[in-house]
């Protein structure tokens, strides 16, 4: 029916269509959203008429006026004009388009970034550390500048030094991980802080500790995993207690709770270590034995005697008094326990680090790690064996033992593929389906393969503090590796 339409009507339809749409606009609520995009492509259509009519003009009248070679030149400035006016047209149309896509899907976009960043750690932690760091540029830990020698030449020098900076380069695959294996125990630690609480069994603290730590670490055999077991050793005990099977032994709102647990990656070990109260009459004896730990940190460097460390360390802890229940105590250093260095799945590989004066003149060399870990007491400042016995460790330099008993026999071969070296405990021995085994671990630790260490206690009554942290005497500095904001 349009084909039949006089050229009047058709010429008026235009100014027809401007008089309704305003008053459909208004009338309509329902379809308001896409009656504003017709509007708005109207309005794209009438700027486009709008320069084409301008661009025409001109050219009709340069094309009435010339003629022959002169109208040639006309067609071709025509062509030439109508091409740019549709180039701005496009840009035009492209950032009004832009625009819009960017406030309709801006999310849409913020979302996509988001996916193509780093993994971040769910709550509560599941994500493997080295999949939060796929690159494998793990976090390090505090780096310090090395103490100056006696004569008072600074070490400053070790951090500009091309020979030194290589050898670090060198060594950046052991570092890495280390550091690995410290950032899992960071956040595991951050973990147990948050529901740590009194009324827990020691067993339910210590498996929901080594589910979280096998699961950042990504256990693999003994090519990743848990160090050695965890320690929770209460009061009066300093170290070496976790729970057997069975036992019913509840954290109370009284208690000092120290808890030291261990990650590796490739043997590389993390021994790091704090304590956990919740009464604030503690908080002295917590606020010493940290301090005197950071002492020991920050005196120890490559040439450093073990002997000087110890006694700084001894030192600043007998400065603090503790005052507990009315009664005030003098904090003393556990002289009977030390600091020591770590090697490839070897916790304690030969070298130890006292807490008191009068130790080893041994010094510390360039390339070691070593746990510096500090212990305070109320009590006499010694510990002797006491408890059940729970850890256990097979002997690093034993070698071929004949053994008689075919159980002592099995259990060897699920020790030395389980752990290797490193320390384990019976419930880890029962986690693996292993079950009467008592007879043959002691037959193997009557042979001199497989080693105890029974809980270490003070006096009865007394309370015992702890805390720990492993560093790497790097060429260039020396990096407090397991360091974290809590401590």
């Amino acid at each position: 029916m349009r084909h039949f339409i006089p050229q009047s009507l058709i010429m008026a339809e235009p100014q027809l269509q401007r008089e309704v749409e305003p008053q459909l606009l208004n009338g309509d609520d329902v379809n308001e959203e896409r009656e504003d995009a017709d509007t708005s492509e109207s309005l794209k259509k009438k700027r486009r008429k709008k320069k084409k009519s301008k661009a025409t003009a001109p050219a009709g009248s340069n094309e009435a006026e010339g003629s022959g070679p002169s109208g040639g030149v006309g067609d071709v400035t025509k062509q030439l004009e109508q091409q740019t006016l549709e180039d701005k047209e496009r840009e035009e149309d492209g950032e009004e388009d832009g625009d819009e896509g960017e406030n309709s899907s801006g999310k849409k976009k913020k979302k996509k970034k988001k996916k193509k960043g780093l993994k971040g750690q769910t709550d509560p932690p599941s994500v493997p550390i080295c999949e939060l760091y796929p690159n494998g540029d793990f976090p390090k830990g505090e780096e310090c500048e090395y103490p100056p020698s006696k004569d008072g030449r600074s070490a400053a020098w070790r951090t500009t030094s091309d020979e030194k900076r290589a050898l670090d380069m060198a060594n950046e695959e052991m570092w890495s991980d280390f550091r690995q294996a410290a950032e899992a125990h960071r956040q595991v630690r951050l973990y147990v802080r948050s529901w740590i609480k009194p009324g827990m069994t020691m067993i339910d603290i210590c498996e929901k500790l080594e589910d979280c730590s096998r699961r950042l670490i990504k256990e693999n055999g003994l090519k990743a995993g848990l160090a050695f077991p965890t320690g929770c050793s209460i009061n009066h005990c300093a170290a070496h207690y976790t729970p057997n099977a069975g036992d019913p032994t509840v954290l109370r709102y009284d208690d000092v709770c120290k808890i030291d647990f261990g990650t590796h990656i490739n043997g590389r070990i993390i021994d790091c270590a704090f304590t956990v109260t919740f009464n604030p009459k503690y908080d002295r004896l917590l606020e010493a034995v940290r301090d005197a730990t950071n002492t020991g940190i920050k005196f120890a460097g490559i040439d450093v005697r073990l002997c000087d460390v110890g006694e700084t360390i001894q030192e600043v802890m007998e400065s603090y008094e503790v005052e507990i229940d009315g009664k005030t105590y003098q904090v003393k250093p556990i002289r009977n326990l030390n600091g020591h260095s770590i090697g490839p799945y070897r916790i304690h590989s030969g070298k130890t680090v006292p807490i008191v004066k009068g130790g080893e003149a041994t010094r510390m060399e360039e390339g070691e790690a070593y746990a510096i870990e500090t212990f305070g007491s109320t009590g006499r400042g010694a510990v002797h064996d006491d408890m059940e016995c729970s850890h256990y460790m097979k002997n690093f330099n034993v070698g071929h033992v004949p053994i008689r008993l075919p159980r002592a026999k099995h259990l060897l071969n699920v020790i030395n593929e389980n752990f290797g070296t490193l320390a384990f405990c019976r419930r880890w021995l029962d986690r693996l389906g292993e079950s009467k085994y008592l007879m043959a671990l002691k037959n193997l630790c009557d042979l001199g393969i497989v080693d105890p260490y029974p809980p270490l206690c003070d006096i009865k009554g007394s309370y015992t503090a702890q805390y720990e942290h492993t560093i790497l005497l790097r060429p260039t500095c020396k990096e407090v590796v397991s360091r974290g904001d809590d401590y």
